[in-house]
């Protein structure tokens, strides 16, 4: 009796205890309930990515257009292609991609959900491994080829250095993915024109449609990525497909409140932000990262520099 009579207190004891320390919990998640906003670079609240696929001989002209307008890309090559007929060589990607982000492809640009997990592997390594001896830098990202993947392929490229990795599967919004391996865009650049032969009712209505999604991002005032994504090569051969290209780029460019960056920059960043290291009040916060993260507490925006601690008491002004 005197042994359960003392388990018993025990058990009272730590049941208070536990009770008052929730107490306290529920009192600091009062106060830490307050949501973090995550900004992009620069404190902006939108941000475009253009993503372009295989390393055509047209990407000489689309990469001239976006060094005129002040625009970054991500361009997905396929290495053992490059040399090739219709393909760049490998002696000038360097330099024609300066200032953007050459991500792989695969090596031979096949379809990656009817392979075995050693030629999936082969597929994405040889293709990193060659990119990375022509650029100088790590790759670490890829789009599949056809946009095509399953939960199989994403097991076999996890573990290969691949960060991020981009489909084609449309979404016709503005939001961030979840899961980095599993991206799909907002949109084909023009929509699906020309994906029927000789449909021009099609073609406008897919224009229509790309242009009134552009305009919609333009105006948002919300958190918005518009991720558009095509091949230079659907701009050649009949019609003047690439002053089309050109309106495009004058419609989004040099516009202050958009935040232009490449794929893996986006990546980087917003791995930064989750990594953010914040007090119980959210009145203090520790980047550890290397570059400057902005966020939004309660209306105001905050600009946490790379590497310090900061006490989030003062607003930048917009």
């Amino acid at each position: 009796m005197k042994t359960k009579l003392k388990l018993t207190i025990v058990v009272v004891a730590l049941l208070s205890v536990i009770n008052s320390a929730n107490a306290q919990s529920n009192l600091s998640d009062v106060k830490s309930s307050t949501p973090v906003e995550m900004l992009f670079p620069q404190g902006k609240s939108k941000a475009l990515i253009l993503s372009f696929d295989d390393g055509n001989v047209a990407d000489r002209h689309l990469v001239k257009l976006m060094n005129e307008y002040g625009l970054v890309g991500t361009f997905h090559l396929n290495s053992n292609k490059l040399g090739t007929k219709d393909y760049l060589t490998k002696e000038e990607i360097t330099n024609l991609y300066k200032g953007h982000e050459v991500s792989a492809h695969t090596a031979n640009h096949p379809n990656l959900t009817v392979l075995s997990k050693i030629d999936v592997i082969y597929e994405v390594v040889e293709d990193r491994k060659e990119l990375e001896r022509l650029m100088g830098y790590p790759v670490r990202g890829m789009s599949y080829p056809f946009g095509n993947t399953n939960d199989f392929v994403i097991e076999a490229i996890t573990g290969l250095g691949i960060e991020y990795a981009r489909t084609v599967g449309d979404t016709y919004d503005f939001s961030i993915p979840a899961d980095f391996l599993k991206w799909q865009p907002t949109i084909h650049l023009f929509g699906k024109t020309n994906y029927i032969p000789n449909d021009t009712a099609n073609d406008s209505r897919e224009l229509a449609q790309f242009y009134q999604l552009t305009n919609d991002f333009l105006k948002a005032n919300s958190l918005s990525l518009f991720y558009v994504w095509g091949h230079s090569w659907e701009y050649e051969g009949p019609g003047n497909k690439w002053a089309e290209v050109e309106k495009f780029f004058k419609m989004v460019s040099k516009n202050p409140d958009i935040c232009y960056i490449t794929q893996i920059g986006l990546v980087d960043y917003i791995n930064a932000c989750k990594n953010l290291k914040f007090s119980v009040d959210k009145s203090m916060v520790t980047n550890l990262s290397s570059m400057d993260v902005f966020v939004k507490i309660n209306g105001k925006v905050h600009a946490i520099e790379a590497g310090s601690t900061k006490t989030l008491n003062q607003q930048i002004e917009k």
